[in-house]
C-alpha cells in the first residue's frame, strides 16, 4: 500500500496556524513512508470562497516549502462527480430527498430541546414515513443520507486511540443543498475515494465528522473494503488555555512572514506543537521526514508560545546566510524610510543578526546606518556632558589620521581611557551616542569602522558645536 495523505483548505479566508500544522504533520507522514501528499482546494462553500484565498493558501505552501505531489484538485471541478454518486445513492435507496423548510426544522429543533431532548432531524421525509404525502410546491429539495438506524461506529484512532459511537447518536444529514452543492461531509468522502487517501489525519474538532463519514463511505464503497485510516490531531491553545485565535497574536501563516520569521523557523516550530523526538527542539525539514510518528504526537492540545518561537527563529537567523538575510531585510528597510546608502547591507546585516530575532528586528537595527542621523537633548545632557564630551573632543581630534580597521579604532578608544583616566564606557558611550544617536549598539570600533571615516566625520561635525 502507498501511503496517500491529503491537506484540503477552504479557501473562505487565510491559511491558519492549525490548518498550517495539519498539512505539515501529513506532508511528514507521506515523506517518512515513501508515499504521497496533496493538496484539495474544498471551494464549495461559493458565497465564501475567494480566488485571493486560493492563492493566499498556495502561497503560504510555497513559503513552508510543503511540496505537494498531486493538486490543487479543486472541488467545483468536480461537482459532476459528486451528482453522479448522490444518483447513485438515491437509486439504492441510501439517500433520499427532503423538503423541509428551515423554519419547519428550527420549530422541531425547539421542541426537542424544550423536552430536553438532543436535536436532529428526525426522518420525516424518509420514504417510508413520507408515502402518500405530496411534496410542498416551491421547495427545493435537500438531498439526506439514511443513516443506519442501528449498530456502531468504530475505529482505532491514529492518535486517540479506540473510538466508538452509536449510529442512533447519529441522525440522516444533508449531503446535498437544494442548489445541488454538495456538503462538506459528503464532498469529502467522495474525494477522498477518488483519490485514494489511505490515511486522514486532521484536527481534533472533526472528531464528530469521522463517524458520519465513516457510515458514507460504507454506503458507497459496500462492506469489506477498506476505509482509510484516521488520525486527530490535538487542539492549538492560547497561552491563556483558549482556542487559539486573533487575540492571541498572528495566527495566519503568511502574517509570519510578513512579521520578519524565517520560513524554515515556523516549520521546525509548527512540528513541535503536538509532537516531539525526544528532546530535540531545533530540527530540518529532512530529520523531521526521518523522524515523523504518530505514536509521539500528543493526545493533549499544544500550546502556542511566541517567546519559544522568537527563540527559534532567531537561532535560525544567527545560522542564515548574510546574503539571504540581505535580501529579506531591504524590503523591509525600504518600507522604513531607509536611504540604502553606505556600508554594504550584507556586511551590516552579518553585524547585527546576532541580536535580532525577527527580520523586522533586524530592519529596525539596521536603521542605525540607513536613517537619519540625530542625537537628542536627553541623550545629549544625559551622555555628552564632562567626561563625554571630553572623549569626544578627543576622538574627534584623531579620526582623520587614524588607520580605519577595527583594531586601531579599537586602540584609539583604549589610549583616550587611559589618556582621561576613565573606565572605557565612559568614553564608548559618549562616542556611540554622538556617532549613532544611540546609547547601544554592537560592539563601537565595528560599528565606526562599518560607517566610514567619511560619515563619522560628518557626524560628528555635526554633534560638536552641541558640546557644553
Amino acid at each position: 500500500m502507498t501511503v496517500r495523505t491529503r491537506i484540503a483548505p477552504s479557501p473562505t479566508g487565510m491559511l491558519h496556524l492549525g490548518t498550517a500544522r495539519t498539512a505539515l504533520f501529513c506532508w511528514a507522514y507521506a515523506r517518512r513512508h515513501g508515499g504521497q501528499f496533496i493538496l484539495r482546494i474544498e471551494d464549495t462553500d461559493l458565497e465564501r470562497s475567494t480566488e485571493a484565498a486560493v492563492a493566499v493558501i498556495l502561497e503560504s505552501m510555497r513559503w513552508l516549502d510543503l511540496e505537494y505531489d498531486e493538486g490543487p484538485v479543486r472541488q467545483t471541478d468536480r461537482l459532476a462527480r459528486y451528482r453522479e454518486v448522490i444518483d447513485r445513492l438515491l437509486a439504492e435507496g441510501k439517500a433520499y430527498r427532503c423538503y423541509a423548510s428551515k423554519d419547519e426544522l428550527e420549530a422541531l429543533r425547539e421542541q426537542q430541546m424544550a423536552r430536553g431532548e438532543k436535536p436532529r432531524y428526525d426522518g420525516r421525509w424518509r420514504p417510508e414515513n413520507a408515502a402518500g404525502r405530496t411534496p410542498p410546491a416551491g421547495v427545493a429539495p435537500v438531498v439526506r443520507f439514511r443513516n443506519p438506524d442501528h449498530g456502531d461506529v468504530a475505529w482505532n484512532d491514529l492518535v486517540k486511540g479506540p473510538i466508538v459511537v452509536g449510529n442512533a447518536e447519529l441522525d440522516d444529514l444533508v449531503i446535498a443543498r437544494g442548489d445541488g452543492m454538495p456538503t462538506y461531509n459528503f464532498a469529502v468522502v467522495v474525494d477522498d475515494i477518488d483519490m485514494r487517501i489511505t490515511h486522514v489525519l486532521r484536527g481534533d474538532d472533526h472528531v464528530n465528522n469521522t463517524p458520519r463519514q465513516i457510515n458514507i463511505y460504507r454506503a458507497i464503497l459496500g462492506p469489506g473494503v477498506p476505509l482509510p485510516q484516521f488520525g486527530h490531531l490535538p487542539m492549538i491553545l492560547g497561552p491563556d488555555g483558549q482556542k487559539l485565535s486573533k487575540r492571541h497574536g498572528t495566527v495566519s501563516v503568511l502574517q509570519y512572514r510578513d512579521d520578519g520569521f524565517l520560513p524554515e523557523a515556523v516549520f521546525n516550530y509548527l512540528a513541535r506543537l503536538g509532537w516531539s523526538h525526544g528532546d530535540d527542539e531545533k530540527f530540518g525539514r529532512a530529520q523531521l521526514a526521518q523522524w515523523f510518528d504518530l505514536a509521539h504526537v500528543n493526545r493533549a492540545p499544544a500550546q502556542y508560545n511566541l517567546d519559544k518561537l522568537l527563540w527559534l527563529n532567531g537561532e535560525y537567523m544567527k545560522e542564515a546566510a548574510d546574503a539571504r538575510l540581505a535580501e529579506l531585510v531591504a524590503p523591509r528597510l525600504e518600507r522604513l524610510g531607509a536611504v540604502l546608502a553606505g556600508p554594504a547591507l550584507v556586511d551590516v546585516v552579518a553585524l547585527l543578526k546576532q541580536r535580532a530575532r525577527t527580520l523586522n528586528e533586524l530592519a529596525d537595527e539596521a536603521m542605525l546606518f540607513y536613517g537619519p542621523h540625530g542625537v537628542s537633548e536627553a541623550l545629549l545632557a544625559e551622555h555628552l556632558r564632562g567626561a563625554g564630551a571630553a572623549a569626544v573632543r578627543a576622538f574627534a581630534g584623531r579620526v582623520d589620521t587614524v588607520a580605519w580597521d577595527k583594531a586601531a579604532l579599537n586602540a584609539l578608544l583604549k589610549e583616550i581611557v587611559g589618556e582621561l583616566s576613565v573606565k572605557m564606557p565612559q568614553v564608548a558611550v559618549p562616542i556611540r551616542v554622538a556617532v549613532t544617536g544611540r546609547a547601544q549598539t554592537p560592539s563601537l570600533d565595528a560599528v565606526l569602522h562599518l560607517f566610514g571615516r567619511t560619515a563619522v566625520q560628518s557626524r560628528l561635525a555635526a554633534v560638536l558645536p552641541r558640546l557644553p
